[in-house]
């Protein structure tokens, strides 16, 4: 008999874990909606759909403590399965999974990202950020409120500023506030108003102004666009306004000794690169190593395994990059603005955030260079032509099974294709016969997770196993249609959509309404252990 590749552990156990001296990664493996709908409050999503491709950017030592937690299904086996195969040792699986933590009294947060969106709220009442309605915000834009006319600044990426903005904001995400700020803001007395699409990136991007130490009057927007539409002001989209990209925006000196300043007033230890690199080459700690600049500055040139996290994000959703927690995070700018501003925050969400003393360029001379955890080397499958598939479909001996997101799917796909996601293959092609040709429809992107369900389909007994040459894209160039619509996919199927989180950005003012009662919600459901998590410094 096999060593099994597991331990099962109970949800009182690993509640005590989770607040032990030690690392653990605790990793949801259920899909997006799935989690979105309830998990603990230290629950990473790992989504078993992408498991192997994410694991080793998250947790990148195989002999990290890891907890894997299903709804009790059979998923958090299989995923324990997978990430012995590649190599972990220390493996664990929550017995009964989300039932059984919620059995044993503990509370299930819905949402994501919701240790950074509960220190939002708690930071707004440590500080006392000063904010502004959506009616006192289009009142001194329209001249009446007997203040200047205020610069707005949306602190999102510039992906979500496109969706929507408020009329006359710029967007330049928190991470880059404080180093681009005077390129934005023409003097010290002009107000300035942050926002994002609800309430955490609008709170931290002004208080951080604020903590930077910032002369202008500044300003959270109450509730962000979603405020501002709730109130009955029109949003606009497909916004392009943004930063100037100057290589040394204005007013440079003065913001890095504001960062001095910060970091001293905050305790944010600077380490010099050799410190850094004996760090990253410790095998008995985790280390991230962080680039918190723009995606153009990680592109143009950055340290080898460092992960690309802009800093306004890496606040915002902590989760998505860092999977361990009490880690160490190493963050780097090249400007000695960005970083300090960014491991404020962090340390008082709780980490264990540092700056790397001399930034690029010195991490460059020294040769620092991190290493992600192991990856799945997936051999892709046989590939077919949009015309054989579309005879395959005629005389049914192939099947098209669609494992791009739900929405993708909705939003167009092969009439007669079925699909499917990695953790339900084996309900969704329940009595499709075993000599059935089965051909994947991937998406277009590189790190695709189609091709992971290639193992799991031959293990369910399907041994011809192909993908469709050049995707959806290829089979319209053959001149096949395209079938759409909601009623393709029921919602109930679509467990890697959450929509509540989505729906208030579509002209639903209740899911609006909804979303922003959940972040206001969130500092109640916490335990004395999970708010001992935050730790704010002494009110000035």
């Amino acid at each position: 008999m096999p060593t099994p590749s597991f331990t099962t552990v109970d949800a009182v156990t690993l509640k005590g874990w989770l607040h032990d001296a030690d690392e653990i990664a605790l990793f949801d493996v259920r899909e997006h909606g799935q989690y979105g709908e309830g998990h603990p409050f230290y629950a990473v999503p790992l989504p078993y759909s992408r498991l192997e491709l994410d694991v080793g950017r998250l947790a990148p030592r195989t002999d990290v403590r890891i907890v894997l937690a299903d709804d009790g299904d059979g998923v958090a086996p299989a995923a324990a399965r997978a990430l012995a195969r590649l190599g972990y040792t220390r493996l664990f699986v929550l017995d009964g999974g989300m039932p059984a933590w919620r059995a044993a009294g503990y509370t299930l947060f819905a949402g994501v990202n919701v240790p950074s969106k509960t220190f939002g709220e708690l930071a707004e009442h440590h500080y006392g950020t000063p904010r502004v309605s959506a009616d006192q915000l289009a009142a001194m834009q329209a001249g009446r409120a007997g203040t200047r006319v205020p610069v707005v600044l949306d602190g999102r990426p510039a992906s979500e500023f496109h969706k929507m903005n408020i009329p006359g904001a710029i967007c330049c995400p928190n991470g880059e506030l404080a180093y681009r700020l005077r390129d934005l803001v023409p003097d010290a007395e002009t107000p300035i108003v942050i926002n994002c699409a609800g309430r955490t990136r609008s709170i931290i991007g002004a208080q951080s102004l604020i903590n930077f130490g910032v002369a202008n009057p500044v300003y959270a927007l109450e509730n962000g666009t979603q405020g501002w539409y709730l109130n009955d002001f029109r949003l606009e989209h497909g916004g392009t306004a943004r930063y100037p990209d100057h290589a040394t925006p204005s007013g440079l000196d003065d913001a890095r000794a504001a960062a001095r300043a910060l970091a001293q007033r905050f305790a944010v230890p600077h380490i010099a690169p050799a410190q850094a690199a004996a760090w990253l080459a410790d095998p008995a700690r985790t280390t991230f190593l962080c680039d918190v600049r723009t995606a153009g500055e990680f592109a143009a040139a950055t340290l080898p395994g460092a992960q690309h996290t802009p800093g306004g994000q890496l606040m915002q959703a902590t989760d998505q990059y860092v999977g361990v927690r009490r880690a160490r995070l190493v963050l780097f700018d090249a400007d000695g603005v960005r970083a300090p501003v960014v491991a404020s925050w962090l340390r008082q969400m709780g980490h264990d955030a540092v700056v790397l003393e001399g930034g690029l360029r010195a991490g460059l001379d020294a040769g620092i260079a991190a290493i992600y955890g192991p990856q799945e080397e997936v051999v892709a499958p046989p590939a077919v032509e949009a015309a054989a598939l579309a005879a395959g479909l005629q005389n049914r001996s192939m099947l098209a099974l669609d494992l791009r997101g739900s929405m993708a799917y909705r939003a167009g796909h092969i009439a007669g294709s079925r699909w499917s996601i990695r953790p339900r293959l084996a309900q969704d092609l329940a009595g499709v016969p075993h000599d059935t040709t089965v051909v994947l429809i991937g998406a277009a992107d590189a790190d695709d997770p189609a091709e992971l369900a290639l193992a799991d389909l031959r293990a369910l007994g399907f041994a011809d196993v192909r993908r469709l040459r050049g995707g959806l894209a290829a089979w319209q160039r053959a001149g096949y249609p395209l079938a759409e619509g909601a009623h393709a996919l029921p919602d109930a199927r679509c467990i890697d959509f959450l929509f509540f989180v989505h729906d208030r950005h579509d002209g639903n003012k209740a899911a609006a309404r909804q979303y922003l009662a959940w972040e206001t919600n969130l500092v109640g459901q916490l335990d004395a252990q999970e708010l001992a998590t935050f730790r704010f410094p002494p009110a000035a």
